[in-house]
């Protein structure tokens, strides 16, 4: 399994092969999702707050990967069956080109190859997501088990996408756990605050 970034979601046709700037690759945003991860990942006191400076040097591959092991020990298999999954897809693309009733047979042919052209960069985005959601599922365990009231971090897109991510998760639980986000200024600075509602 690799880590790398791919980039955003492609739209495959016989015309060519362009890419929606709005889906972006979950590469960009593992990183912060691991940080966040590993700053809330330890024992607690009751009551106390706890600060945690997040690194503005991203971590390499390899330690997001390392990083990924320790907390989604079953990365390896959510991995391979989100590629047979794309594989699927990717195929299923292709099936549909054949039987496509408006496209001539060169358009046809076109389509196919832009389709085995983009494989590996399908595969990729796959691998990128499924690790991103692993994480964002593994951050929302630490914080029901270790009843975390809020998180603060700053105001970037980067962080507010996976708190975002994390809110979904937190809903998505057995027993679900409402939040809130809100975007505020402090000291001049943006901040942005997850608020959990524990039960």
């Amino acid at each position: 399994m690799n880590l790398k970034y791919a980039g955003p979601k492609p739209i495959i046709s016989h015309r060519g092969i362009e890419f929606d700037n709005n889906k972006e690759d979950k590469y960009v945003y593992l990183n912060v999702a691991v940080q966040i991860l590993k700053s809330l990942n330890h024992e607690y006191i009751k009551d106390k707050i706890y600060t945690y400076d997040i690194k503005t040097q991203r971590l390499s591959n390899d330690e997001l990967l390392r990083e990924l092991r320790v907390h989604c020990s079953n990365i390896d298999e959510l991995i391979n069956v989100q590629n047979h999954n794309v594989e699927d897809d990717i195929e299923h693309m292709v099936k549909r080109a054949h039987e496509n009733m408006i496209l001539s047979e060169e358009d046809k042919s076109i389509l196919e190859k832009n389709i085995q052209i983009m494989h590996d960069y399908l595969i990729q985005r796959s691998i990128n997501k499924r690790a991103y959601y692993c994480v964002v599922d593994a951050l929302a365990n630490v914080i029901k088990k270790e009843k975390i009231d809020y998180i603060v971090v700053p105001m970037f897109q980067t962080f507010l996408h996976t708190l975002h991510s994390v809110q979904g998760s937190l809903i998505k639980l057995r027993q679900p756990m409402l939040s809130d986000l809100d975007i505020y200024k402090e000291n001049d600075k943006l901040l942005i605050k997850l608020k959990i509602y524990n039960s």
